[in-house]
């Protein structure tokens, strides 16, 4: 039976608050009034505490650092100029992690409006989940993952004898996203929705490889325990190359099936954005199970450090569609992926091989770290989905969806530039509905939202993207062989009209797509046939072809962009 949990009470902060009304301030608030390379020299003595410390500080501010590197502390600063509200955002940013005001959960809580996802079951599918992290535990100190399994038949105890249950750390940096309560931070590192219950179903080893069937028996598992843990979503923060129509491709089958017994699947897009085979300029390279069009399909953006959503962009390495073979259009909407910091487990692969990723809480110990990727960005959707049906538990997984897409942010500029932070590669992306799907999640917007979809099975079911070839267009087609077009909510009314969900990048009068230059009108003949193609030639084995892609979209998970 699923324990309903209540709110810890460690009378912390509010994690996000006006620029300097009641916010906790780490001592890296002094990077408003100093150049860049003092900030550089300021963040590292509180990362590293046998660092120098600063002429430049006080001498009993310095010992302050030498004895409690990263301690939360509250400081006076003088300066010279008053800061500029760009200084303002690096300063917080320094002490604070903003994807929650990126997607507007601050703001849904303060509605109070599914506050907290309480009392619902996730089922994490990944790595494994350190269960033992004090943000997963609940007020008892009994641990809010209330169920484990391993299907990889890898588990490893560590040196005291104690079973680690994530040993590569992907899962549990997930988890955090999900619904850590920050206890090791103050408050400062939170997840979507802490007041839900994890289940832990592990499908990836030490090295984060894993296989089609051990993901297929997890979600068959998921859907058996659905009763037992009211599990009502099931995060996939992961996903493998398109060998087929999602119609046939039995990982595909899986989560339609999770997704007709009443779980919410929210699937990670990929990392392969960057890829461009022939000129096709990253465009076709959404995952599977990503590519199904029942599922949500989750791709990822940079808060750019800054609270304000106005500025954040598209990570270049975000897969976009339409996806290889059956053309759906993906992903459905985006979230906050790059360099998001979040719960780690020490014992894992991931936290002993980059040790410059770690990051300290409120204690000494380096209780986070910090990973990028579309795999992040996906249980920010998965914790909104758990608000929402905290709020209103009758609704369907189509109605969460459709609900989702709707409310998103679709405010975006024509096109940005990222940067590598290794390589000094530059990528351009452009914001069509094949790389940011129907906007940004705006969780206050979607609970704020009464709006429902009907709630048969496929009525949020993602379009098909047909090309013409006589006009040189594409257009939106709903429906598929098993939900008739009728049945799709998709341009059935004002509410629901096309250019309601997508915003501009559809013609609301022929659900035609604009921007198609975007796409194919730039493109090699080769290039076109990658993204439009339905042979493995002119699809698959062109994009999967080769180890360094693999290398380069684990790369991601590490360094992320700037």
């Amino acid at each position: 039976m699923l324990t309903h949990m209540k709110r810890k009470s460690k009378g912390r902060n509010e994690r996000h608050g006006a620029a300097w009304g009641g916010v906790r301030l780490l001592l890296l608030a002094l990077i408003l009034v100093a150049n860049l390379s003092f900030a550089q020299h300021v963040r590292a003595i509180q990362d590293d505490g046998d660092a120098t410390v600063s002429a430049k500080l006080s001498p009993d501010l310095a010992e302050m650092m030498r004895g409690n590197a990263g301690q939360a502390m509250r400081v006076i600063v003088q300066y010279k100029n008053a800061p500029s509200s760009k200084q303002m955002a690096k300063a917080q940013f320094q002490a604070d992690d903003l994807t929650d005001y990126a997607v507007g959960t601050a703001t849904a809580r303060t509605m109070g409006l599914g506050s907290w996802g309480m009392g619902m079951g996730v089922a994490v599918i990944d790595s494994g989940i350190n269960g033992s992290h004090d943000d997963l535990m609940n007020t008892y100190s009994q641990s809010r993952v209330v169920y484990h399994e391993d299907f990889t038949g890898t588990s490893l105890y560590n040196s005291k004898g104690t079973l680690v249950y994530d040993t590569y750390g992907h899962g549990t940096h997930v988890a955090g996203i999900l619904a850590g309560d920050g206890t090791d931070s103050n408050g400062q590192f939170t997840g979507i929705a802490y007041g839900g219950s994890l289940i832990d179903l592990r499908v990836l080893d030490a090295y984060g490889n894993g296989s089609d069937s051990s993901v297929i028996a997890a979600i068959q598992r998921a859907i058996a325990l659905k009763s037992t843990y009211n599990i009502r979503i099931i995060n996939l923060s992961l996903g493998r190359p398109i060998y087929g129509s999602y119609t046939t491709d039995p990982l595909c089958q899986a989560v339609e099936q999770a997704w007709r017994s009443g779980i919410v699947v929210v699937v990670a897009a990929g990392n392969f954005g960057r890829l461009s085979v022939n000129g096709s300029s990253g465009y076709g390279t959404v995952t599977a199970p990503g590519n199904d069009p029942y599922v949500i399909t989750v791709g990822g953006m940079k808060t750019m450090s800054t609270y304000g959503r106005s500025d954040d962009l598209i990570a270049s390495y975000s897969s976009k569609g339409p996806t290889t073979y059956d053309h759906v259009v993906k992903p459905d909407v985006v979230a906050p992926g790059n360099l998001v910091r979040s719960t780690t487990d020490k014992y894992s692969t991931l936290y002993n091989l980059y040790p410059g990723n770690r990051i300290r809480g409120s204690r000494s110990s380096y209780d986070y770290f910090i990973l990028s990727g579309t795999s992040m960005a996906t249980p920010v959707v998965s914790g909104a989905a758990a608000m929402l049906l905290q709020q209103d538990p009758t609704l369907t997984p189509d109605q969460v969806k459709a609900r989702l897409m709707k409310s998103a942010y679709k405010t975006f500029p024509a096109f940005s530039v990222s940067t590598d932070p290794v390589t000094l590669q530059t990528y351009t992306s452009y914001y069509d509905l094949f790389t940011v799907g129907a906007g940004y999640m705006d969780i206050a917007a979607a609970v704020s939202n009464s709006d429902r979809a009907p709630a048969n099975v496929g009525s949020a079911l993602s379009p098909t993207a047909v090309y013409n070839a006589s006009t040189g267009t594409v257009s939106l087609v709903y429906g598929n062989a098993s939900v008739p077009a009728s049945s799709v909510v998709w341009g059935t009314s004002v509410v629901w009209g096309t250019s309601v969900v997508w915003g501009s990048n559809v013609d609301s009068s022929s659900s035609v797509v604009w921007g198609t230059s975007v796409v194919w009108g730039t493109s090699t003949l080769s290039g076109f046939s990658v993204v439009w193609g339905t042979s493995t030639t002119s699809a698959t084995s062109v994009v999967w072809g080769t180890a360094s892609t693999l290398s380069q979209a684990q790369n991601v998970d590490v360094n992320g962009e700037q």
